[in-house]
């Protein structure tokens, strides 16, 4: 018998859906794009997407997950509107993909938690090396799998929400102590100006795509995620407070990542900062070079540390990531819970396999062709995360918004959304919504997804 569960709590809710938004996208994703974007410019441009954009597709996926008690896509059969549900399969399928990646950089981090422990700080030299180990990488991959599998089948109270409130406290703590540590070492003032101070210079198209899909990927929008835990929640919950703060949340983390991570960056730059955005090599070589540099058993704990709080911080989102196709089939297909967590972990490892491989292993999966106009190549990884996280994401928050305003009818949504909030009526943020979520935020979105289709397929 299929057994949906709730959450035992407000606070229970926040701390999962939080759990769901911090993650690799806050501590991996957010310090190399906002490097490569220059710094502050691109974190003014990430904090104006995530509360101009995406706080009103979270409160539109939480209104409908609320209203439905359904998984992504049963919550619009419940609605009423059936021929709509793509828009959750496109969701399902978003974040099936984005886990089966998210499931091998994971793997990466859980290696190196060792690595850092035995002292090997050389590997920053053989990065290419370890990640081609396929064996060791995939059964890091594998355990990871399992621990998330484990957690997910465990039920929404006894198992999300329980290990939520365990991992988020202690991912802070994690942060805020490494940050304690870095600001004393030389040069870090010069990593902290190059993330605080703006450079308005640096502002162009690219920097405003990358932090619009930075903001989607790290709020996990756009693959019914918010749906799914909007169905487990008290029906009288304050959803505005309830995603404002999921949001303030997501946002604090990531601006104490890259607090903790570019002063450890001008530490080993001698403050000079060039060419910090070197995608997945800030994290897994630069970062143990810094380790090194530090030496020792201080080096060892230091980096160690880093690399368990970026394991903590994974595993807050591949639950969550994990538990939308796992509703999915619990709702749809009436399976147990822990027979869907346990299928769908395995399913999802499998889809992995050509990520796992295309990092020098595997010719093919290395020089994976992306492009239809011209014969251009890259590893499937990278692939995947051009498909499932840049193109789905903001197809699918603008097909959501589009539907909750024409289809459910904004009038629907609106209802729901006041419920629990005295006042709302006359709200701000009331007028705010009726001013983006009927025409602004489908078509901003849609041009978005159309400009990043074009640029990164069409290689215009």
């Amino acid at each position: 018998m299929a057994v949906r569960g709730n959450f035992s709590s407000k606070l229970g809710f926040i701390a999962a859906a939080a759990g769901s938004a911090v993650g690799l996208g806050n501590i991996w994703g957010f310090p190399y794009e906002a490097g490569a974007g220059g710094g502050a410019i691109f974190v003014l441009v990430y904090l104006f997407f995530c509360f101009a954009l995406c706080f009103p597709v979270m409160l539109t996926e939480l209104a409908i997950g609320r209203k439905s008690g359904r998984n992504a896509v049963g919550a619009f059969n419940a609605l009423g509107h059936r021929k709509w549900n793509f828009i959750g399969k496109l969701g399902v399928l978003s974040g099936v993909l984005i886990l089966s990646f998210y499931n091998v950089i994971a793997g990466w981090a859980f290696g190196y938690t060792f690595e850092m422990a035995a002292g090997n700080f050389a590997i920053t030299e053989s990065f290419r090396a370890y990640t081609t180990d396929i064996f060791a990488v995939g059964g890091y991959g594998l355990m990871f799998m399992i621990c998330t599998a484990f957690i997910v089948s465990k039920g929404v109270s006894a198992g999300i929400e329980k290990a939520a409130k365990i991992l988020m406290p202690l991912l802070i703590v994690m942060m805020l102590s490494l940050i304690i540590y870095a600001l004393f070492l030389p040069n870090a003032m010069a990593g902290i100006k190059f993330f605080l101070l703006p450079d308005f210079t640096k502002l162009n198209l690219s920097v405003v795509f990358n932090a619009m899909g930075q903001a989607f990927f790290s709020l996990s929008l756009g693959m019914g995620t918010f749906i799914t835990y909007g169905s487990y929640i008290n029906k009288k919950d304050n959803l505005v407070t309830s995603a404002a703060l999921i949001t303030l949340t997501d946002v604090g983390i990531a601006i104490i990542a890259g607090l903790m991570i570019f002063p450890l960056i001008g530490f080993v730059s001698g403050g000079t900062l060039s060419g910090v955005g070197r995608g997945p090599e800030l994290i897994f070589v630069t970062l143990p070079y810094i380790f090194g540099e530090i030496g020792g058993s201080a080096g060892s704990i230091v980096g160690m540390a880093f690399f368990s709080l970026l394991c903590f911080a994974a595993l807050t989102s591949t639950v969550s990531l994990l538990e939308v196709p796992v509703a999915y089939v619990v709702d749809e297909f009436k399976m147990s819970r822990k027979k869907a967590a346990w299928l769908m972990s395995g399913i999802v490892y499998l889809i992995g396999i050509p990520s796992l491989l295309g990092n020098g292993y595997s010719a093919y999966f290395s020089e994976f062709i992306t492009y239809v106009n011209v014969t251009t190549s890259t590893d499937f990884l990278n692939f995947i995360v051009n498909v499932a996280n840049d193109s789905f994401l903001p197809l699918g928050g603008s097909l959501m918004v589009f539907f909750a305003a024409h289809i459910w009818k904004k009038q629907n949504l609106d209802a729901e959304i006041a419920i629990g909030f005295e006042g709302y009526q006359d709200s701000f943020i009331r007028k705010y919504l009726q001013f983006v979520i009927p025409f602004l935020l489908p078509a901003t979105l849609f041009i978005i997804f159309a400009m990043i289709v074009l640029v990164t397929f069409f290689g215009f």
